[in-house]
């Protein structure tokens, strides 16, 4: 089928009349080309592919340079988590795979396996130490080179030339992508998979196989969670396409099955990685994802996720229809996205499969991301290897849109004019993610490799290090790094999405000799709230208040990168204090009479999930974060964690004598400004006892007992609850509770 066949305008090279007729009689045939002819000729006779991908290559040098002018020559990236990608790495290389610590247990912090081993394998070639980040550099912008070339190889075999073109033009010179290509993250990596996904689907959907596509699928399933759902679709799009040509060909069940078993190879690689993680850690899901993700918040609520989740899938429709701002994209690109979609759909029907897989795939991979905490962080990261995707699919729907006028002159100027349109935005804002990149990248210098240098001066060899911000001191610096926000450290990951109170429980349980001996955090971040149990010494050691570059303007997502956004602008260096540690396992205020026979430690999450302990809460959506409190007794300070509770809570006593009173003693504090007493509904083994007093407090907490009469503890059991009084109605009792000693 050719170009005027399949509905598209034929373009000349050279004009029918492009030059200049001579007086004196030189008739048609005879005119002289214009430089301007020569020049389009000059361009139509090469394959503009090695000429985007150049262009892609030498605008990411030009940002490369800016980032390096920005920090005296020195390759900083422009995010931390790229030294967690380079620590994983060499661990790798050196025989610690997925250890980020030598002689750790096995974590899966690396957001992308397949991006960790192409590091480690750099490294293994001689891209060491300060080498392997510009190494990483350098490939994230071949990748997203290689992605633009394929975007318009892709175009131009779904429309024709032109599309393919302009399509790459757009993906090389847009400013997110470029700053992505460079940031040392996987982004290039996993956009190059993508698109060369659906570049090897249109080479092989003709002939009705799939062999390639089908094994860079698999590459992509590696990469990214995102990418899998995206392939997966794909994959569904190669079946299609191969029963259809099966039925044409009238091939037998037993061809077509053969025919079809490659297509399961990416499932395969996926659900190889989910069993690696399995055996290793003992979950499904990679650390990054359970430390991020909605699903994994203290109380899961259907309906609160649902909200969440569709409040981030309009914000990221709003960014990538560009019609209030065009940092990411030129304006209308997902209106055009959705027009070239019904356009291979109406008018090229051999690329049905692919244009529903297209649209699918993109609209889950938004879905998916949605999900997260952090959908847009780090100027919408997750969605960067997509982004190419949705600009090739925009450039198709401009071309569709042209082609409803009917007079062919107008159609070239419909589509040109647009097209140049969109690229004077893209290249309009590409100079201001150039200097984002550079801003950051010395936020990250002046904080994270800053304070990695001054602990390597004054801390001994052997100490222990814990950090929220994880990479740099493990890439840059020589000392064991604990995570507290669990990417790294794998107990952390679930006692860090319910607050510091968790994690000095994490803490505490910890081997003394595993035990940080300093602490490098951001006082914005909630795990300095560690402070509230005097875990770090009266005077840090040293402060870096962040004095580099701020942004002058903030994208949506660019509170990620918290450096340039001062939301992060202060690191403060604490030499830990243990001399508290476990001051809070026993009552201090009350006696309970006899011997305590266990104890519920409220914040903690193993003793909660031993003892079967939830809060239940007054209204849907209320989180019960966990925090710590120090108060002064007369024996010393005392420290112990608690849960925020905005209702009631229900738990399960064990190793009990039956037959005999338990006395059941409370630590509590309220959370409420009134002066007037709280009581609560108390029931043991389902049967109502008195209420309970929760008594208005100052900064300290109270400690109060009941007891449960023998004839309900009817084995070494007992469950206990506490409810409002007033049912569903409030005022509902609001109250911070640190746990629960069962005597007899």
């Amino acid at each position: 089928m050719n170009r005027t066949e399949q509905g598209d305008d034929p373009d000349p090279a050279i004009p029918d009349s492009g030059g200049s007729t001579e007086p004196g009689g030189n008739g048609p045939g005879h005119e002289t080309p214009t430089r301007a002819g020569r020049l389009r000729g000059w361009f139509a006779r090469r394959d503009p592919a090695w000429m985007i991908g150049a262009l892609s290559l030498l605008l990411s040098a030009l940002f490369v340079i800016v980032n390096l002018s920005y920090n005296e020559w020195h390759f900083i990236p422009p995010l931390d988590d790229s030294y967690i990608h380079l620590q994983y790495a060499k661990q790798f290389a050196e025989g610690h795979f997925l250890r980020y610590n030598t002689g750790d247990p096995v974590s899966t912090g690396a957001s992308s396996l397949l991006y960790m081993l192409v590091l480690g394998g750099l490294y293994t070639l001689g891209f060491q130490g300060a080498a392997l980040l510009p190494a990483a550099m350098g490939l994230g912008a071949l990748c997203m080179a290689l992605t633009a070339v394929c975007v318009y190889r892709i175009g131009h075999a779904l429309v024709d030339r032109r599309v393919g073109v302009w399509a790459g033009l757009l993906v090389a010179t847009n400013g997110v992508l470029l700053w992505g290509s460079v940031s040392g993250m996987e982004i290039g990596l996993v956009a190059l998979l993508v698109s060369g996904t659906v570049l090897s689907y249109t080479v092989e959907a003709p002939r009705g196989r799939f062999v390639w596509t089908p094994i860079i699928a698999s590459l992509a399933a590696l990469s990214r969670p995102e990418a899998f759902l995206f392939v997966l679709v794909l994959s569904v799009a190669m079946a299609w396409t191969t029963l259809r040509g099966a039925r044409a060909s009238g091939s037998s069940r037993a061809g077509s099955l053969a025919r079809l078993a490659p297509l399961l190879l990416p499932l395969v690689a996926y659900l190889g990685q989910v069993l690696l993680y399995v055996i290793t850690t003992g979950h499904t899901s990679a650390n990054g994802m359970r430390a991020k993700s909605l699903l994994y918040e203290p109380i899961f609520y259907p309906t609160g996720f649902l909200d969440e989740v569709l409040k981030q899938f309009h914000l990221l429709l709003r960014v990538f229809n560009g019609l209030n701002s065009f940092d990411f994209v030129f304006p209308g690109t997902l209106l055009l996205a959705v027009a070239g979609t019904i356009a291979l759909l109406v008018r090229k029907t051999r690329w049905t499969p692919l244009a529903w897989a297209l649209a699918i795939g993109y609209l889950l991979v938004l879905l998916a991301i949605s999900t997260l905490h952090a959908a847009t962080i780090h100027h919408l990261r997750y969605h960067q290897p997509f982004l190419p995707i949705l600009l090739l699919l925009a450039v198709i729907g401009l071309h569709g849109v042209s082609r409803l006028l009917r007079d062919r002159r107008n159609r070239r100027i419909v589509l040109h004019a647009g097209l140049v349109t969109a690229l004077l935005f893209t290249v309009a804002e590409m100079p201001s993610w150039a200097i984002r990149l550079g801003q950051q990248s010395a936020g990250i210098r002046g904080q994270q490799v800053s304070f990695t240098a001054f602990l390597e001066r004054e801390l001994p060899p052997n100490a222990v290090l814990a950090v929220n911000d994880v990479g740099a001191p493990a890439y840059l610096g020589s000392h064991r790094i604990v995570d507290l926000v669990g990417l790294t450290t794998n107990r952390f990951t679930s006692a860090n999405n319910h607050g510091a109170g968790s994690i000095y429980e994490v803490l505490r349980d910890m081997p003394a000799e595993r035990r940080p001996d300093y602490f490098a955090v951001f006082t914005e971040w909630k795990v300095h709230d560690l402070d509230h149990g005097g875990v770090f010494a009266a005077e840090p050691l040293a402060t870096f208040h962040s004095k580099s570059p701020t942004f002058s303007y903030r994208t949506v997502g660019s509170a990620g990168a918290c450096q340039a956004s001062k939301l992060c602008d202060e690191v403060v260096i604490h030499e830990a204090d243990w001399s508290s540690l476990g001051s809070g396992e026993r009552p201090v205020e009350s006696d309970a009479p006899g011997r305590i026979r266990d104890h519920v430690n409220v914040a903690d999450l193993r003793s909660e999930q031993r003892h079967d302990y939830d809060v239940l809460p007054a209204h849907r959506e209320f989180q019960p974060y966990t925090d710590l409190r120090t108060v002064n007794s007369p024996d010393g300070e005392v420290v112990d964690s608690g849960r925020h509770v905005i209702g009631g809570e229900a738990l399960t006593a064990r190793n009990l004598t039956p037959g005999e009173p338990v006395t059941v003693t409370a630590r509590y504090a309220r959370n409420e400004e009134s002066p007037d007493p709280t009581k609560m509904s108390v029931f043991a083994n389902g049967r109502k006892l008195r209420d309970r007093t929760l008594l208005p407090g100052g900064d300290g907490w109270h400690e109060a007992t009941f007891t449960v009469p023998g004839e309900l503890v009817t084995d070494s059991t007992l469950r206990v609850e506490f409810r409002p009084r007033a049912g569903y109605l409030g005022p509902y009792p609001d109250y911070m509770s640190y746990g629960y000693w069962f005597s007899q």
